[in-house]
């Protein structure tokens, strides 16, 4: 039934007024709205990704399961929704940007590294392929294939509009044509980072349309007991981060080689359906991933990656995390003695759904599980250099949670913001200063005893001295500890180590680099 797009928009704001609303009567209007739209014909793009993230909002956050079954229902039909689109000559170029991407019925196309390929050939063969469309070099083939196409040195060294994809198709024989490519790379006598390197710098596109189950739209945890909401949502203002993270961590479980995989493998498509590679869904350890209900439906993922892939100083960890089955956003940690660097990333989607309590329970387990209780934020975070940062506001989110500018003068313009924002009504910072407040790294700090000392620390200042000084004897002892099985191991050993811990701090904090 096609409405005007009048109603539809009118339609599509009462469903986002009500979202967030839990008491019994909204979920009928809730249910009335639904049932509207599903007899509209959507006739552009905007609404139909409005109307995507609205209905995975209500999956994530229900009234109830009658509105779980017809939103499920309702996300089923996207893939027709889409096609009827392409049916009408519509455009549908804007529901691959990546800000969007990965709803169901669309594909997305980027020059994915060599391990997102190679994973997905393995779960998804018949659904990956090269996108020549894309492809803007082909002179930078003429370094490479001759490696495994005997003879194209005769033709690409000296030639003009070398023909590579006929060279393709007369080499790989009946064999798709990414997939041989991956064969090949695999069979190059050099290590494996230098295979993926070399795949690389090739730069080639590559499209993968997926299956309904690895879409955005229909990305499951197996079936689990839902949380219906019946009450408000936790604000920010209800959480006192200090007090949560000295709140008892939730159970974390080991899961099984194979279970690990499997989670794994489902956080790494989460991210590339959304252009995103996570060096730790990328790299995933599937022997040491961890399960852990962290409440109110939630449920987290927590992985690390195998020895070949650490980093040489901290320790690396990333979490998945899902809200009544579906992927609401993930975590990263970078932990060095009882320091963590954290990046918390909510989906969009999401956004308005209790972030400071995910972001306290998340914190808790890296509390527990790594034995941290420094917290540090990388200004990219909060906004430096990060235009989603600073139109989220999210100086203040972390600041309201208690979290400190490192830098002095940053914490001085943060007090005088203050200030006035408590003696003027409606006062708002501004965009430029809120670029100014991201300037500087925030620090969290459970134990007060060891307040400041982190506050100049830069990790990458330990490697501009190894660059002019031997720091062999100190990074051997780092090494040995780096061995352990598992990096929580390696942080409890360091933190053992004080005069270390010193050396660290000062060798990281120095301003002589």
């Amino acid at each position: 039934m096609n409405v005007p797009r009048a109603n539809t928009t009118h339609l599509l704001d009462q469903l986002d007024d009500v979202k967030n609303q839990f008491a019994p009567n909204v979920a009928r209007r809730v249910e009335r709205m639904l049932n509207q739209l599903a007899r509209v014909d959507l006739i552009d793009t905007d609404s139909l990704v409005r109307y995507h993230e609205l209905l995975l909002f209500l999956r994530a956050y229900p009234h109830n399961a009658s509105l779980v079954r017809l939103t499920e229902k309702e996300l089923r039909g996207f893939s027709r929704r889409v096609a009827w689109l392409r049916d009408q000559d519509v455009d549908i170029s804007p529901l691959e940007h990546p800000e969007v991407s990965g709803i169901a019925g669309t594909s997305v196309t980027d020059t994915f590294g060599f391990y997102i390929v190679r994973a997905l050939l393995q779960t998804h063969p018949s659904q990956v392929a090269l996108d020549w469309e894309w492809f803007e070099d082909e002179n930078r083939l003429a370094e490479t294939w001759p490696r495994f196409m005997p003879l194209l040195e005769e033709d690409a060294m000296v030639e003009a509009n070398v023909p590579y994809r006929e060279w393709l198709r007369a080499a790989r024989g009946n064999r798709p044509e990414l997939a041989w490519l991956i064969e090949r790379f695999n069979e190059l006598p050099r290590d494996e980072k230098e295979r993926a390197e070399l795949f690389d710098s090739q730069k080639l596109y590559v499209r993968w349309k997926p299956g309904y189950n690895s879409t955005r739209t229909g990305m499951r945890l197996a079936s689990r007991k839902l949380f219906y909401h019946h009450d408000p949502l936790i604000q920010r203002r209800e959480i006192d981060l200090r007090r949560e993270l000295e709140l008892p961590s939730p159970r974390l479980q080991r899961l099984s080689l194979r279970e690990g995989e499997k989670a794994a493998d489902m956080a790494r498509e989460a991210s590339t359906i959304r252009y995103r590679e996570l060096y730790g869904f990328t790299h995933a350890d599937a022997k040491y991933v961890y399960h852990a209900e962290l409440g109110r439906g939630v449920e987290l993922f927590l992985m690390g990656v195998p020895a070949e892939k650490r980093l040489p100083l901290r320790a690396y960890h990333a979490a998945m995390i899902y809200k009544n089955g579906v992927p609401i956003g993930y975590f990263e940690g970078l932990s060095l003695f009882e320091r963590i660097e954290s990046g918390f990333n909510l989906y969009y989607t999401f956004r308005d759904g209790e972030t400071a309590w995910l972001y306290a329970r998340t914190l808790n387990v890296m509390r527990h599980f790594a034995g941290v209780t420094t917290f540090s934020l990388d200004p990219y975070q909060i906004g430096f250099e990060n235009e989603e940062g600073i139109e989220s506001g999210a100086f203040w989110f972390y600041r309201k949670l208690g979290f400190r500018p490192t830098r002095r003068d940053v914490l001085e313009l943060v007090q005088k913001e203050e200030q006035k924002l408590a003696a003027r009504s409606g006062y708002r910072t501004s965009a430029r200063t809120l670029r100014k407040l991201a300037e500087s790294p925030m620090v969290f700090e459970l134990n007060q005893e060891q307040a400041g000392d982190w506050d100049r620390f830069e990790v990458r200042k330990i490697g501009f001295r190894a660059q002019r000084e031997k720091l062999t004897r100190l990074l051997s002892r780092i090494m040995r500890a780096k061995s352990a099985p598992e990096e929580t191991t390696y942080l409890e050993l360091m933190r053992r180590d004080q005069r270390l811990r010193r050396d660290i701090i000062r060798l990281g904090s120095s301003s002589d680099i």
